[in-house]
């Protein structure tokens, strides 16, 4: 892809994709509210949607290059519309669940297209920055719009499909196909060459980043998919109010990403990864722990600026696994699974054990997913520093590759 061409439509598509999973607990409190489904069930039924993404991700984590990043891009935004318009204008649960399932697969078909294009990219960090900044301002703005806009299940469904709808027109600026992006290093040209470009490079790196992704995703969507009802239940806000917290931690989520993007790789990646995730521990036990508007609105807040900054290192990590963002994607749809598992994790925690028990119990196992977090960061750096070209000016390294 064409960075100057497609840089912007692979946000605006990030932002369609990762949409669905940033209005999880409003999508899955309203199933609650509007359906005849029990918290568990509705929590299933946000499940569902994003293990469909997942499911996306991994079918074609090495074909967008194949068939296409317009192709895909489109068919995505079709199943969005089709799948989350259609949910949105019935209340027959069977066609509620089949219509989150399908927008679940576009969503996801979205994110791997946006993912392999940010690999591409000279600076995959800063783009994916732009994306999470896209995606929770938007975010935003339906959790300030969705509470004043009347009861029922259909509105978040509906922001879903309406964005989708109006990425399309941007699709126009895809390539046909994937150019892989410029190599940093004449090393990565013969690799790739070497190796018929179609080998996984730094295969344990990818696979232990895998294994970790879908574990700090469920913990985070643990505690998201069942932040409503701890507001509502446990500290005793109205859902306006509840909304409005969600939008100013949003917005502060778009203050951490920006200061994301302003330190870059100045900080390296083990180190916002690795503490990063540690404070997050502490944001979901404060957060589950909350009985009053300070304390849920403390933790959500600190939570939302710290999980967007560390989720764009690890994205910036995997893209740099692989220029062609077969590891971006495939690290991707495994942290899809994790955000899959987490509506049903918390609710089955929270209704057993109560969420301030459950809060502790994520925290403690977000602890333990930093370890392997932090060594891939650091075999990362260090494999970096050791295949360095002597030549970094890059004009020298372009008439490298050329010759």
């Amino acid at each position: 892809m064409s960075a100057r061409t497609t840089h912007w439509p692979l946000v605006a598509l990030f932002t369609a994709g990762y949409l669905a999973p940033y209005l999880l607990p409003t999508t899955v409190g309203r199933l609650e509210s509007g359906l005849p489904l029990s918290a568990t069930q509705a929590g299933a039924v946000g499940s569902a949607l994003l293990l469909s993404s997942a499911l996306a991700g991994f079918l074609l984590a090495s074909r967008v290059d194949r068939i296409g990043p317009r192709t895909l891009a489109r068919t995505g935004l079709l199943l969005a519309v089709l799948g989350y318009g259609g949910a949105a204008l019935t209340t027959h649960v069977p066609a509620v669940i089949a219509g989150a399932v399908v927008g679940g697969f576009g969503s996801g078909t979205l994110t791997a297209v946006a993912a392999t294009g940010f690999a591409a990219q000279r600076d995959p960090h800063r783009v994916t920055t732009l994306g999470l900044l896209g995606v929770s301002a938007l975010a935003g703005a339906v959790y300030l719009t969705v509470p004043h806009l009347g009861p029922g299940h259909a509105q978040p469904l509906a922001a879903m499909a309406l964005t989708a709808l109006a990425v399309w027109p941007l699709t126009g600026r895809l390539s046909p196909r994937t150019a892989p992006a410029l190599p940093r290093s004449a090393t990565a040209t013969a690799t790739a060459t070497a190796t018929g470009g179609t080998r996984l490079p730094h295969l344990r790196s990818g696979l232990l980043l895998a294994a970790a992704m879908p574990c700090w995703s469920a913990v985070q969507n643990s505690l998201w998919g069942v932040s409503g009802r701890i507001g509502l239940t446990q500290a005793h806000l109205s859902e306006v109010t509840v909304g409005g917290v969600f939008a100013v931690a949003l917005g502060a989520g778009l203050l951490g990403v920006v200061g994301a993007g302003a330190l870059g790789p100045r900080l390296g990646l083990a180190l916002p990864i690795g503490l990063g995730t540690v404070l997050i521990a502490g944001c979901v036990a404060l957060s589950a722990s909350a009985t009053d508007l300070t304390t849920f609105a403390a933790g959500e807040i600190a939570w939302n600026v710290l999980y967007p900054v560390v989720l764009s290192y690890v994205i910036g990590l995997a893209a740099s696994l692989d220029p062609r963002g077969r590891w971006a994607v495939l690290v991707g749809s495994a942290s899809s699974l994790g955000t899959a598992t987490g509506p049903v994790i918390g609710s089955l925690l929270s209704a057993r054990a109560g969420f301030p028990a459950m809060g502790t119990i994520l925290a403690v196992g977000l602890l333990a997913v930093a370890v392997p977090l932090t060594a891939v960061a650091l075999r990362r750096r260090t494999t970096t520093v050791a295949t360095r070209p002597a030549l970094t000016d890059e004009t020298a390294v372009r008439l490298d590759v050329a010759a």
